[in-house]
């Protein structure tokens, strides 16, 4: 049972029960409690056999900057844009790089932190143009002669869906849009900013049993 359209929502919560949840957010004007059914995502943290088997064939992974390599907060004062990044993904674009999977970053903001994030991490793209992102990735895969069953994305919000309902494996962070995670194959445990990249990562180096030795690796 829905709300009347016409009223307004002031702050809700949502409850759990199985696999559904129930939103229940306070009308202002109706001055009652509503209740939104909408199904669980199930998705969030788990893999089946299909999804590793997409994994396996991973050979470029994108991923979207504001809200999935950060926690979507810019900072901006004397001219300066500033970004927190999480080490761990750093790390682990690092290590998909050394396997041989090249990494592109595409974001609609130009901007000048992105870009020295990127460089630093020597980021083989990174599209920062007001453009759609399906072009974008085409251009990648233009150049790079790869399909799009091999490209894995990691996005949060509205456009990112395009790109996301065409990849091999589409990843919506934790804290994404409700629209990205139904479009996902996979949603991160880890919110975005806070170790999302890292995680899916992992996913795909276990996927294609590049992780063990890594860890024997570094563990000598």
């Amino acid at each position: 049972m829905s709300q009347a359209s016409h009223s307004v929502i002031a702050s809700g919560q949502l409850w759990k029960f199985g696999c559904w949840d129930l939103e229940l957010p306070w009308s202002l004007e109706l001055g009652v409690w509503s209740f939104h059914p909408v199904m669980s995502d199930r998705r969030q943290g788990k893999l089946s056999r299909n999804l590793r088997s997409r994994l396996a064939v991973i050979k470029l992974f994108l991923c979207d900057v504001d809200g999935v390599l950060t926690d979507g907060t810019v900072w901006m004062g004397n001219g300066v844009e500033t970004k927190r990044f999480h080490i761990r993904d750093g790390l682990g674009l690092r290590l998909l790089q050394r396997q041989g999977i090249k990494v592109g970053w595409i974001s609609r903001r130009p901007s000048s932190a992105t870009a020295q994030r990127a460089q630093d991490l020597k980021i083989d793209f990174l599209h920062q143009s007001d453009v759609n992102k399906v072009a974008a990735v085409e251009s990648i895969l233009d150049r790079t002669g790869l399909e799009w069953t091999g490209v894995c994305y990691v996005g949060d919000d509205l456009v990112d869906l395009g790109v996301l309902k065409r990849v091999g494996v589409a990843v919506a962070v934790a804290d994404g849009l409700r629209e990205a995670r139904a479009a996902a194959h996979y949603v991160t445990r880890a919110q975005g900013g806070h170790g999302a990249v890292r995680e899916v990562v992992e996913l795909i180096l276990k996927a294609q049993n590049k992780w063990r030795p890594l860890v024997e690796e570094y563990s000598s």
